[in-house]
């Protein structure tokens, strides 16, 4: 019902800022928890932070609390994930979820129903 695509991708510097995207094809985000995943080469998808669309309740992973911000932007119906202080580390496909808002944000990544494509973040020394 809701399909989910990235943007804001690419090849970056080791300290530079990206802004990531996440926006929805045939539904609105209202019902919904969203929230944005990475998955190094090789290695397991881990969510980054996620949003209560309906509350603006945030949640942040560890390795990435104080490093950016997830928002959304209810006018346009759009996620955002701002990036900050970017490190080679945080090269991965970076990748959009959703799932039904309930008392808790999901924090893993079978808890959540759909997801977009990936979007490519490179960091480069």
């Amino acid at each position: 019902q809701v399909q989910l695509i990235e943007s804001g991708g690419g090849l970056v510097q080791a300290g530079e800022s990206l802004r990531l995207s996440c926006a929805s094809s045939g539904g609105t985000f209202r019902a919904y928890t969203i929230g944005w995943f990475r998955q190094p080469p090789g290695q397991e998808r881990k969510l980054v932070a996620a949003i209560r669309w309906s509350t603006n309740e945030t949640y942040y992973g560890d390795s990435f609390e104080g490093r950016g911000t997830i928002s959304s932007d209810h006018a346009n119906n759009l996620v955002y994930l701002q990036m900050n202080s970017l490190k080679s580390d945080d090269t991965a496909v970076y990748l959009c979820a959703a799932m039904p808002a309930g008392f808790r944000i999901g924090r893993w990544h079978f808890e959540y129903d759909y997801w977009g494509q990936g979007t490519q973040v490179t960091v480069s020394a």
